[in-house]
């Protein structure tokens, strides 16, 4: 809890501001590595091999974060696979075994995958491309991700990017 008093001067109103702040803590995984990739140049890639430009790679694991995390009771966390490599979804489920039922996990997250991931203890899976075709949102896909999961362990994430045409 934050809380900001200003001192009263005459003739003016006293500042006062209250604001709670909450912690959600996050693990992004590239190719099996903690890393902070800057804004979305994993996105602007050329499939050339190039790699995403990274503020940050950490040399501890996805798992060593998790049991962090879990010692001081942070909850609404999340694990993001930046890509479908296996080295970044071995890593995610080790995070997820390291605390189960406290991280929610995304990325590549489809109707196939979704209950496994649940069932490795994520508290919740996140979707974001996956219920997008085109620009609209696919109802099918989310009502079948809703009947495959429910709905209290989904997490529609409705991130989008500014483009220019």
């Amino acid at each position: 809890m934050l809380k900001i008093s200003g001192t009263p001067t005459p003739g003016k109103p006293q500042t006062s501001i209250h604001c709670s702040v909450q912690f959600h803590p996050c693990i992004d995984i590239h190719k099996g590595k903690v890393k902070q990739i800057v804004g979305s140049t994993l996105q602007d890639l050329k499939g050339d091999g190039s790699n995403p430009v990274t503020n940050f790679e950490s040399d501890k694991s996805a798992a060593e974060y998790a049991d962090l995390y879990k010692e001081d009771g942070l909850t609404g966390g999340h694990v993001i696979m930046l890509g479908a490599d296996p080295l970044s979804k071995a890593a995610a489920l080790e995070a997820l075994h390291a605390y189960p039922g406290g991280l929610q996990v995304g990325g590549g997250i489809n109707s196939d995958n979704c209950l496994s991931y649940i069932d490795e203890g994520a508290s919740h899976v996140i979707v974001t491309s996956y219920v997008f075709n085109n620009g609209q949102m696919d109802l099918e896909r989310l009502k079948d991700l809703v009947r495959i999961g429910g709905r209290q362990g989904l997490v529609l994430d409705l991130s989008c990017r500014k483009t220019v045409k």
